[in-house]
């Protein structure tokens, strides 16, 4: 099949997974004829925008949003991010979603870098490789020890590995690298393991069900079925990457290739020969029948942040066979366009709102606001009294939803300081008296505007 991704230097980015504001959304929420549930996906309300983010979750899936963007239009504090990250869940797990806030882009004095690189890591490509293999259970590991003129002390000089399926078994005799690499993931009679016999890279599966030693009742390793077949085989690999992971690639061949010079620039950056170089490789896999497109969703916050250079990108952006799905959420009515005097809807170019599929999401109802809390209570492990719900239902209602949410966690510290498990209606009270919403804040500056420093 040629040379592997890994072979070429291609990996794909590490993602860090932590719990946020979002962590309990799983999707729309919508049941099979596309309407929405009261509560649904981790999301409550809004049935409207949830329904015609179904509307374009089915679009998207038959390829028939070319051309054409999201946004998400509506008062603070009513969901958008929440629905363009369930939007991202509906299409599956492996749908990569880069969030941006339009401040960030319109301080950055490259913008338009800024958002390409965001719209490439934003683009999947599921790769399919055979690869060359041997997989199996280790029924017996020798390591080979040599002296070493350079080393006071033996070496690895090899290894010597027994490995079973089902239905084979086989030994190998091995090489220092893969002897290195055996030890150091701590290879042990019973682990099944996988020896990518191109590249030499060994990957520790996990433990055999019903094989190896000892047993304890908690255990790290996770237990496996025992492979069949052959142990030298040949065996497809799935794997997502972004255009980005490949730019990246194609860009530090290029340094390395050009030498001593190109690694003393002071700012090693991606360029535009690298990216259609990037985009000739993705096409090669995709007329070979080895990748497929994996639209992602590249999600702008505060939209109208942005200037018309950036709405031009954007609008340009749309149209590009390598587009991801862009989805734009916003709070402004008719404001001016960044860096004009130009009035419009949202602060954004008509030509661009022409493009642009609008959802809108209005204010929720004290019910909406009461379960919303629940849930986030539950996903941060937050217990509540029922009078403690009541009392962040009244402040989300009388002062924000974000602020209600944020009181959860002070909250929680104030009532374990009173040797309580749980939090009391007094605990709110008196995290809401530490720590102040907007309004409070806007009430102490005028107060206080003599003092304060303008």
């Amino acid at each position: 099949m040629g040379v592997g991704l890994e072979s070429e230097g291609i990996r794909p980015s590490v993602r860090f997974v932590r719990r946020s504001i979002h962590s309990h959304i799983t999707g729309l929420g919508l049941d099979a004829h596309g309407r929405a549930r009261r509560v649904g996906g981790g999301l409550v309300g809004q049935e409207e925008a949830r329904e015609a983010a179904g509307v374009i979750v089915q679009l998207i899936k038959e390829g028939k949003l070319g051309g054409r963007g999201i946004l998400i239009v509506g008062p603070p504090g009513t969901g958008k991010t929440a629905i363009a990250i369930a939007i991202a869940r509906e299409l599956g797990e492996d749908t990569p979603f880069v969030a941006l806030d339009g401040s960030e882009i319109a301080g950055s004095p490259r913008k338009t870098e800024v958002l390409l690189q965001a719209l490439r890591r934003a683009m999947g490509v599921k790769v399919r490789e055979e690869r060359a293999v041997i997989e199996g259970v280790v029924t017996d590991i020798k390591y080979v020890k040599r002296q070493s003129p350079f080393h006071p002390y033996p070496v690895i000089g090899g290894a010597r590995i027994s490995l079973e399926t089902k239905d084979d078994s086989a030994s190998y005799t091995v090489g220092p690298e893969i002897a290195e690499q055996l030890l150091a993931l701590n290879v042990r009679k019973g682990d099944v393991i996988v020896i990518d016999v191109e590249t030499g890279a060994v990957r520790k599966l996990g433990k055999a069900k019903g094989r190896g030693e000892r047993r304890y009742d908690i255990e790290v390793e996770k237990e496996i079925e025992i492979p069949g077949g052959q142990v030298k085989k040949r065996k497809e690999f799935v794997r997502i990457l972004s255009l980005h992971d490949i730019d990246m690639s194609v860009a530090a061949r290029r340094v390395a290739f050009s030498g001593l010079l190109a690694l003393l620039e002071t700012e090693r950056e991606i360029g535009d020969e690298d990216r259609r170089h990037s985009n000739e490789i993705v096409k090669k896999m995709l007329d070979e029948g080895r990748a497929e497109l994996v639209p992602g969703v590249m999600f702008i916050d505060d939209a109208h942040m942005l200037d018309l250079e950036c709405y031009s990108f954007l609008t340009r952006a749309m149209e590009s066979d390598f587009a991801p799905i862009i989805v734009m959420a916003t709070n402004r009515g008719i404001t001016k366009i960044r860096g004009t005097d130009i009035e419009s809807p949202h602060g954004m170019p008509r030509d661009l709102l022409d493009r642009l599929l609008v959802i809108t999401t209005r204010p929720y109802t004290a019910e909406e606001i009461r379960e919303i809390i629940r849930i986030r209570a539950d996903e941060e492990d937050v217990p509540l009294s029922d009078e403690a719900l009541e009392a962040l239902t009244k402040i989300g209602l009388e002062r924000s939803l974000r602020y209600s949410v944020q009181l959860l966690e002070p909250a929680r510290v104030i009532a374990s300081r009173r040797g309580s498990p749980k939090v009391e209606e007094v605990d709110v009270s008196e995290a809401a008296r530490l720590f102040a919403d907007l309004k409070k804040s806007i009430e102490t500056i005028e107060r206080y505007k003599e003092l304060m420093i303008y």
